[in-house]
């Protein structure tokens, strides 16, 4: 099985907040991740959000985890991506950032799987053939004896 995971998703692999536990279950050595390489300055600055909010006390352990992204995630130049998401977020009406995702999502031919309702929303209702799932949805397939996450 293969995903595509955004920020709403990946952040959650640093951070104890809700739904922790279903981001950890595309930990499993099984399934294949993707993203585009916008994910690592998008988790650092929802990271950053959570500092200045007072939700974390400290950037330095989650920029250090940030950096080994890549032994998880498979990441796909942002700029090969980059086109197809302007043409999805003027069709949608969404923002490009976002629309990153989905580009990905259909580069890799895989499952988008996100935290944004938004976002899943738009592209459950306007992109058809492609399958997006919401960490609520990994949520009622949890299996018991999943290893560490990999980047712990």
């Amino acid at each position: 099985m293969s995903v595509t995971v955004d920020a709403s998703v990946a952040v959650k692999w640093f951070v104890s907040e809700p739904r922790h536990e279903e981001a950890r279950l595309l930990s499993d050595p099984d399934i294949e991740r993707y993203a585009p390489t916008f994910l690592v300055i998008e988790c650092a600055n929802a990271l950053w959000k959570k500092v200045h909010r007072g939700e974390i006390a400290d950037l330095t352990p989650t920029f250090e985890a940030l950096l080994n992204l890549p032994e998880a995630v498979a990441f796909h130049p942002t700029r090969d991506l980059l086109a197809r998401a302007g043409q999805l977020a003027v069709a949608l009406g969404h923002p490009v950032y976002d629309c990153l995702y989905l580009a990905c999502a259909e580069a890799t031919e895989s499952v988008l799987v996100t935290d944004d309702r938004r976002l899943r929303r738009v592209a459950r209702r306007s992109l058809p053939g492609l399958e997006v799932w919401s960490l609520e949805d990994l949520g009622s397939i949890r299996r018991p004896g999943l290893g560490p996450h990999p980047l712990q």
